[in-house]
C-alpha cells in the first residue's frame, strides 16, 4: 500500500492543530477523515473557515459530532479501517479546567475511552495521541525529559491529559496497539486560537490597549511554532514502536519506549526556552507598536517556565523544531492582520 492511499482519521480537525496536520497528510495524498465537533469554546466562525478549507480538498471527508458520543468512533473506525489515527481532539486550556471541569472529562476522558475502544476493535497501524507540556507540572528539573516523573499536575486540564497517557499505555499493553503520545510546548502561528497568548497580545497590541503579563513578566516558554510542530507530528507517524517482543537491540537511555507495550512518549518543542518579555518584543517588532504591560501576579494552575528535551523527536525522525519567535511571530501577525482587518 502506497501513501497516497493511506487513510487517516484526524479528531480535532477544525482546531488549530488538527487543521494543520490534516492539511499537511492532504497535501502528501492521503485520503483524511476529519471528525471535529466545532465546540464554541472559541469562536466557531474561526473552526469553520478552517474546515471550509480542508473540504476544498477531495480528499477529505468532513465528520461534525461530538468524540464522546457512544458508538460513533466505533463506527466512524469499522467504515473507513483508517491506517494512522491523530487524535488531537480535546477539551483545551488551562484557566478554563478550574471554570469548566465536566467537559475537560466528558471530552478528555470518555471521548479518549471512546477512541482506545474503537482502536481495540478495529486497530490502526499507528495511533498518536495528543498530550502537554503541562503534565510536567510542579517538576523544577529542566529541560523537561520525556523519561522524568509527571506525578504533580497543577490543573484539571493536565491531570485529564497524564491520565490519557495512562489510559493509552494500559490498551498498548493490553492489546498490543502502537501508540505513540506527543507533548507540545506552547504552540503558536496562524489560525491560532483567540484564548491564546499571542492573539490576545497581539490584538491588544495593535488596539493600543495594556496587555496582562502574568508573574510580572517572569515568565519562560518554549515557543513552538506550527508547522515545525506539524512536520514533528507527520514524521512521528513513520516512527512505529515495536512491540516488546521485536525489539532486537536496547532503546537508548532517553527513549522513553514503555518495557512492556509499544508505547512512547515524545517532547515536541523548540528546546529553548525564551523569556515572556523577548516574546512581547517580538510582537512589537512585528507590529510596529509598543506594548503597554500591566504586570500581574501568577494565575492559577500555571507554571513559571517549560522548556522541552527535544534530543527524542530528533532521534527518532530527524526532525528538530527551529524556527525563532521572530519569524514566527512575524508571519503571525500577517496573518492576523490580514484575517481581522487590522
Amino acid at each position: 500500500m502506497t501513501i497516497q492511499t493511506r487513510t487517516a482519521l484526524v479528531t480535532g480537525s477544525s482546531g488549530f492543530i488538527g487543521f494543520f496536520t490534516a492539511k499537511a497528510l492532504l497535501d502528501a495524498g492521503w485520503r483524511v477523515i476529519g471528525l471535529d465537533c466545532l465546540s464554541d469554546y472559541y469562536d466557531v466562525a474561526l473552526k469553520e473557515r478552517r474546515r471550509t478549507m480542508l473540504l476544498q480538498n477531495e480528499g477529505f471527508r468532513d465528520v461534525t459530532a461530538r468524540l464522546e458520543d457512544p458508538g460513533l468512533l466505533m463506527r466512524l473506525f469499522e467504515e473507513h479501517q483508517p491506517d494512522v489515527v491523530i487524535h488531537l481532539a480535546a477539551q483545551a486550556g488551562v484557566r478554563f479546567s478550574i471554570e469548566a471541569p465536566r467537559s475537560y472529562l466528558e471530552s478528555n476522558l470518555i471521548g479518549t475511552f471512546e477512541l482506545l475502544e474503537a482502536a481495540r476493535a478495529f486497530p490502526p497501524r499507528h495511533l498518536l495521541m495528543a498530550s502537554t507540556s503541562s503534565v510536567y507540572g510542579a517538576n523544577s528539573e529542566m529541560p523537561y525529559a520525556e523519561t522524568h516523573q509527571t506525578d504533580h499536575q497543577m490543573s484539571f486540564y493536565a491531570a485529564t491529559k497524564k491520565a490519557n497517557e495512562a489510559m493509552a499505555h494500559s490498551y498498548a499493553h493490553l492489546y498490543h496497539l502502537p501508540i505513540t503520545m506527543f507533548r507540545f510546548f506552547t504552540v503558536y502561528g496562524p489560525w491560532g486560537r483567540p484564548d491564546m497568548a499571542p492573539y490576545l497580545f497581539t490584538s491588544a497590541i495593535l488596539k493600543g490597549e495594556p496587555i496582562k503579563v502574568f508573574n510580572f513578566g517572569d515568565m519562560q516558554r518554549d515557543f513552538t511554532f506550527v508547522d515545525d510542530l506539524v512536520a514533528g507530528i507527520v514524521a512521528l507517524i513513520h516512527a512505529v514502536p515495536p512491540q516488546p517482543g521485536d525489539r532486537s537491540e536496547p532503546a537508548p537511555a532517553f527513549d522513553s519506549l514503555s518495557p512492556v507495550a509499544p508505547w512512547r512518549v515524545v517532547n515536541i518543542g523548540n528546546g529553548e526556552p525564551v523569556p515572556l518579555l523577548e516574546f512581547i518584543a517580538a510582537i512589537e517588532t512585528a507590529t510596529g507598536l509598543s506594548a503597554q504591560k500591566d504586570l500581574m501576579p501568577m494565575q492559577p494552575g500555571d507554571v513559571e517556565a517549560t522548556w522541552a528535551e527535544a534530543r527524542l523527536l530528533e532521534h527518532l525522525t530527524g526532525v528538530r523544531p527551529q524556527t525563532s519567535v521572530q519569524n514566527g511571530m512575524s508571519a503571525y501577525v500577517t496573518w492576523f492582520r490580514d484575517y481581522y482587518g487590522m
